[in-house]
């Protein structure tokens, strides 16, 4: 089991499922500011890494079920594009504690990997021009790097455009 030497406990969620699959991964610590607007930017910056390859991992209802976006630091959600990708219609985020309810993570940790709930996921394309992207570990002021396709398939994610400047 993946151990995080900071907190010294057994990991998180992600880091247990990654573990158990076999993925290689790296664990990356940082003291989280709670007066920070932007987590993922927090992350990149206070990790030295570059915001491209740094991603946040939102939620959204889509015709009346969840779907995990998964997008750079550097952008926004692209609502319609999400729909889209899976095949929907209407895209609207959801309320921050149905997110936490439903991946069993709090807002500014919550990890694409690990969540209670299986949901849909959709990654970014950009995603695929990095050797390695960096996603929350399940707490705030905890990534985790991974390559790309190794997420997509712990996730069972698709790609597509779905982020935005």
């Amino acid at each position: 089991m993946a151990r995080d030497k900071k907190h010294g406990t057994g990991g998180t969620p992600a880091t247990v499922a990654l573990t158990v699959a076999g993925v290689r991964f790296t664990m990356h610590t940082y003291e989280h500011d709670p007066a920070t607007p932007s987590y993922g930017v927090e992350a990149a910056e206070v990790l030295g890494l570059p915001h491209e390859q740094v991603f946040k991992t939102l939620l959204a209802d889509v015709d009346g079920h969840l779907v995990v976006g998964i997008v750079p630091v550097t952008g926004k959600l692209d609502l319609k594009a999400l729909a889209d990708a899976v095949g929907g219609k209407k895209a609207v985020m959801v309320d921050p504690t149905v997110a936490e309810r439903t991946t069993g993570y709090i807002v500014g940790g919550i990890s694409p990997i690990g969540q209670k709930r299986s949901l849909m996921t959709v990654l970014d394309e950009t995603a695929l021009l990095h050797d390695l992207v960096y996603v929350s570990g399940g707490r705030r002021g905890f990534d985790l790097g991974l390559a790309p396709v190794d997420l997509v398939a712990q996730t069972k994610a698709v790609t597509a455009a779905i982020a935005r400047p």
